[in-house]
């Protein structure tokens, strides 16, 4: 009887196991097929894939969010607002690095063979881009050391304008009439640099010649006069009139006095008028080149 009892409690269990894995007649055991496998393998990837998109939308407002206020931080320090923006850019740029970095680990990529590749890739280019990594250390330099800032107007052996940008690579300067002039930063930090506007302050210097037979002195008061009397000309500042040379056919005199830097241009065109009228209104003679025949 034992025995039978155990036989009939096998063949239940039998029947309770056979019922588990059918459905509806089919054995669900066979129905493996490469498209379920695919599935769940897809299903885990597709929430890696969402995990990294989630990630990198939280850490772009992050990094936005980050560099605003290094923006603001900088700007309340009063640093040049070349530098802000250099420092700015390679932060930015350094920020997404590491979450692409972020991202890719949390994809299941191995970050340190991509490392090791981008190692070897980063100095391969860096051999072939000697050119642009010596701009980049040009940008570098000419910030650290601070020759002109963005507003500034320079003259350089490739042309003269107001700075309007100190970037990565190259500085951009826009020129009196309006054109932009891209200069490698490289080629700016090793050459020679005028910065007109580095000081507050400029001297205007006018020439002008007159005759021989005309009255010095009087020439030296009409210039003085009408250079105190120009608006531009700082009042502060001290004016001189000399003689500067003894030319073929005329005495050269100079003039010198202050303005303001941004009044420079205006200052000296208005000066060299105003000393043509005043000399035409008291008979002071401006001689111009011209030769003598004297007939035997």
């Amino acid at each position: 009887m034992i025995l039978n009892s155990e036989t009939a409690e096998k063949n239940l269990n039998n029947r309770e196991r056979k019922a588990d894995t059918t459905m509806f007649g089919t054995d669900i055991t066979q129905t493996v097929t490469p498209l379920t496998a695919l599935l769940a393998a897809a299903i885990p990837l597709g929430l890696r894939i969402l995990e990294a998109l989630v990630i990198f939308l939280i850490g772009r407002k992050l990094i936005s969010v980050i560099v605003n206020f290094l923006n603001k931080a900088l700007e309340k320090a009063s640093l040049d607002v070349g530098l802000i923006r250099f420092l700015c850019t390679l932060a930015r740029g350094s920020l997404f690095i590491l979450l692409a970095f972020i991202i890719i680990g949390e994809l299941g990529f191995n970050t340190a063979s991509i490392l090791a590749v981008l190692g070897s890739a980063a100095l391969a280019v860096g051999l072939s881009l000697q050119g642009s990594l010596a701009n980049f250390a040009g940008s570098v330099l000419i910030l650290v050391t601070r020759p002109f800032r963005v507003g500034d107007y320079i003259i350089s052996s490739g042309g003269e304008g107001t700075v309007r940008d100190i970037g990565l690579v190259f500085t951009e300067i826009q020129t009196p009439d309006n054109r932009q002039i891209t200069l490698p930063n490289g080629a700016l930090a090793n050459s020679p640099i005028t910065n007109i506007t580095a000081h507050p302050t400029r001297r205007v210097d006018i020439s002008v010649g007159i005759s021989y037979d005309a009255d010095l002195k009087k020439a030296k008061d009409i210039i003085l006069e009408t250079v105190q009397k120009n608006s531009y000309v700082l009042k502060e500042e001290p004016v001189a009139v000399f003689v500067d040379s003894l030319g073929d056919s005329d005495v050269c005199l100079a003039c010198g006095s202050w303005v303001n830097t941004g009044d420079y241009l205006a200052a000296k065109r208005a000066l060299t008028e105003e000393i043509k009228l005043a000399f035409d209104r008291e008979g002071i003679e401006i001689p111009f080149p011209q030769m003598d025949v004297h007939m035997r």
